[in-house]
């Protein structure tokens, strides 16, 4: 099993920055991708970037050129560099971990944290 641990939520003004963290623990060896979904209220969770091991990144085009995955692999540990942020970013943030288990593709979620973007 993975735990995945966010931190980093918080209310910021339209423009500002945030950033997010992830801590994974467990059985992290096999890890695969890691990455962020957002759901916003009375809308479906989508994917907004992820990382592979390989350390290829991919990011939904409505945060690209404001957000920026990173990690630190001695922290296991990783992060959503969001700037610029804008009201439609409010969501509950989740940390997504996909690991394979005995040669099949597992999901792990973190427990979700509120970003709120509002003046």
């Amino acid at each position: 099993q993975v735990q995945l641990v966010e931190s980093g939520a918080g209310l910021v003004q339209p423009g500002g920055s945030l950033r997010l963290s992830c801590a994974a623990s467990g059985s992290i060896s096999s890890i695969v991708v890691m990455g962020w979904y957002r759901q916003a209220p009375g809308k479906q969770r989508e994917r907004v970037g992820i990382i592979t091991s390989g350390g290829k990144l991919s990011y939904v085009d409505s945060v690209k050129g404001r957000f920026t995955i990173s990690r630190d692999n001695a922290k296991s540990t990783v992060y959503l560099q969001m700037s610029n942020l804008k009201p439609e970013d409010t969501a509950v943030y989740y940390c997504y971990a996909a690991k394979l288990v005995g040669g099949v593709l597992g999901d792990f979620w973190g427990q979700g944290t509120q970003v709120t973007v509002s003046s």
